[in-house]
């Protein structure tokens, strides 16, 4: 080992080079990226509608404005699935009393027969015009809309657009959506589409296709408003009576007695209906006024022109109160297809028209 001389320097240290540090800095961790969400068959099906409301000739304006905003309404589906069906060729039937004993009120009377009675003059006009017994349209309008505290808030397009897309009427319900549209096109408010689940709408309660076809001005302001006139509201009743094939001068029925001997497998019908088969099927055969006399049933108070053709409904059964039934009740079936509904107006016509 060499010998180092303590007198002399020191070699020289090379300075000590700064360190590099390499920072790593944390990656942050990759959000998620959510698939797009796939298009319900409710948004699809809009776009359908829009095409088949374009080729039906309703103005591109119009469906740009209401059928991208329209939502499916869960209530509405919930309320038509709810609806009495009752199992297939069930022979139970309920009896008319408690429905009547609902729909026949001392409040329904009182309101209607002071409606008849302060609209005498025009309701003799829409007698003059339609042949319309004018109680029976006072009585619709009652019964409708407990003459127009009630028509329903739902939104009319929305409602017929997811009753249609719910499948069960798809064409019915496609053709009302197109209608409503073409109220839109004609100048009729948005806001003004308002109605039952069920898609009706106004003192009528009007499908949108019979509110195009039968919307009657009744005042004689040049513009049916079934919205918020009730004379327009009762004149369109009496055009959609007239069209269902009213025939003036005869009574939609009579209550009857009918004997305990009256063989009831003689006067079974044999004709099958095109629509309503089980409203019908609780019809007898069509007989003059005179057979049923020859019979045994009997009117209870006022009655029928002898030869006047009327068929027979025992709603609560044998033993109780019938009925004899003219053309014109049919007329009344065509407006709501139920025997019941159809009785009940006109039972309340009758008492609407005697004050009580």
């Amino acid at each position: 080992m060499q010998e180092r001389d303590p007198l002399a320097p020191l070699p020289s240290v090379p300075a000590p080079q700064p360190v590099q540090v390499l920072i790593v800095q944390p990656q942050p961790t990759p959000t998620p990226v959510s698939p797009p969400a796939p298009v319900s068959g409710f948004e699809r099906y809009k776009g359908q509608l829009a095409a088949t409301a374009r080729a039906a000739g309703v103005r591109d304006a119009t469906i740009a404005a209401v059928i991208p905003y329209l939502r499916q309404n869960a209530r509405v589906i919930a309320l038509d699935r709810a609806q009495p069906g009752g199992p297939p060729n069930s022979n139970v039937i309920p009896p008319f009393a408690p429905y009547r004993a609902q729909h026949v009120t001392t409040d329904l009377i009182t309101r209607g027969a002071a409606r008849f009675r302060s609209y005498g003059p025009q309701l003799a006009w829409l007698e003059q015009r339609f042949g319309v017994e004018p109680q029976v349209l006072m009585a619709i309008f009652g019964h409708e809309t407990s003459y127009g505290r009630i028509t329903g808030n739902f939104d009319l397009l929305e409602v017929l657009a997811t009753l249609a897309y719910e499948g069960r009427r798809r064409a019915f319900f496609e053709a009302e959506f197109i209608a409503a549209l073409k109220l839109v096109d004609r100048g009729t408010p948005r806001s003004r589409l308002k109605g039952s689940w069920a898609g009706a709408t106004g003192y009528p309660q009007f499908m949108p296709s019979n509110v195009l076809r039968l919307a009657t001005d009744g005042d004689g302001d040049g513009v049916a408003n079934i919205w918020s006139s009730e004379m327009d509201g009762l004149a369109s009743i009496a055009a959609y009576l007239q069209d269902a094939g009213w025939k003036r001068g005869v009574h939609w029925g009579v209550p009857v007695n009918v004997p305990a001997s009256l063989n009831r497998a003689a006067i079974t019908t044999k004709l099958v209906p095109p629509r309503c088969p089980a409203v019908f099927r609780r019809h007898s055969r069509w007989l003059t006024m005179r057979e049923w006399r020859a019979l045994g049933v009997q009117p209870v108070g006022a009655s029928l022109p002898e030869a006047e053709m009327a068929t027979l409904i025992e709603p609560d059964g044998q033993g109780a109160t019938a009925y004899l039934l003219t053309s014109n009740y049919r007329a009344i079936l065509d407006y709501n297809c139920s025997n019941f509904y159809a009785l009940s107006v006109g039972l309340l016509a009758d008492r609407i028209a005697a004050g009580r």
